[in-house]
């Protein structure tokens, strides 16, 4: 999948945040079988209890990075984060420096976007160099006015962050996507946020999604490295099931074996008229 300037291997964005240990994040994100991981900006401690440093457990050579700007509450301040996330990973010499998750919180209960500051940072950002992957509503409106803002990606999200709600609103979802790439067909929609378990991944692919990024689903399962493992294939599965096409619902069955041919079609117990 190829986002902006970046061509991704995998299609499983996965975080770097809410892990029990260190090394409990590393063998998740190595067991995702992600190639891209995302950094919180203004929240993440370099440095944890102990003196960990957490880019000792990130392999710049494996991942791209992409900052984030999560925790931000207006454009300036989502501006400021996105500014300082780049100078960082351009120290580091790691290829995710040109782009940004931009996130611009409207409400710190629900943790949903706030559609105008969102959409002013996003053409900021894009007028100072930025490829910008912006986290929305499943608004179609919002979705479109990003696109036209410069978003190298819109991210819909599919129910609040960390709700493990799953996809709370497929139709909305399907009209962003058809909205997005009715003349593009090319262009990246990721759905972000409120995955659950691995069939909300697969149905975020059957749906048409190009692809997913998620962090507490794997982070708080009690098993992060198996779930992290369960998410991987999900998002195999679901890809490939999109691309096969699915076949129609229909309201009453349909015979899989031929009806003519056979040695006799009438319904068992049914008696020859003499």
């Amino acid at each position: 999948m190829r986002v902006g300037h970046h061509t991704l291997g995998s299609r499983l964005i996965v975080g770097t945040g809410r892990y029990d240990t260190m090394e409990q994040m590393r063998d998740s994100l190595q067991a995702s079988g992600a190639d891209c991981v995302t950094v919180a900006v203004r929240r993440e401690k370099l440095y944890e209890r102990g003196g960990q440093n957490i880019l000792d457990f990130i392999d710049l050579d494996r991942y791209t990075l992409l900052p984030n700007t999560a925790g931000c509450y207006t454009a300036a301040d989502a501006i400021r984060a996105a500014k300082l996330g780049r100078e960082i990973l351009r120290t580091l010499g790691n290829p995710g420096s040109d782009w940004v998750k931009l996130e611009v919180l409207g409400d710190s209960k629900t943790l949903l976007p706030d559609p105008a500051e969102t959409v002013t940072a996003c053409r900021e950002l894009t007028a100072e160099g930025f490829q910008v992957l912006c986290y929305t509503s499943d608004c179609p409106v919002t979705a479109q006015r990003l696109k036209q803002a410069g978003a190298a990606s819109v991210m819909p999200a599919g129910s609040p962050i960390g709700s493990g709600q799953g996809l709370l609103n497929p139709n909305n979802l399907r009209i962003i996507l058809e909205y997005l790439k009715e003349d593009d067909p090319d262009y990246p929609v990721i759905i972000d946020a409120g995955v659950g378990t691995a069939s909300d991944v697969s149905q975020a692919f059957e749906l048409g999604g190009d692809a997913v990024l998620l962090n507490t689903a794997i982070a708080h399962a009690r098993d992060p490295v198996r779930m992290a493992t369960a998410m991987r294939h999900a998002a195999i599965a679901g890809r490939n099931a999109f691309l096969a096409g699915r076949i129609p619902k229909r309201l009453y069955g349909t015979a899989s074996s031929p009806s003519e041919g056979v040695i006799s079609t009438r319904p068992y117990g049914s008696q020859a008229s003499s």
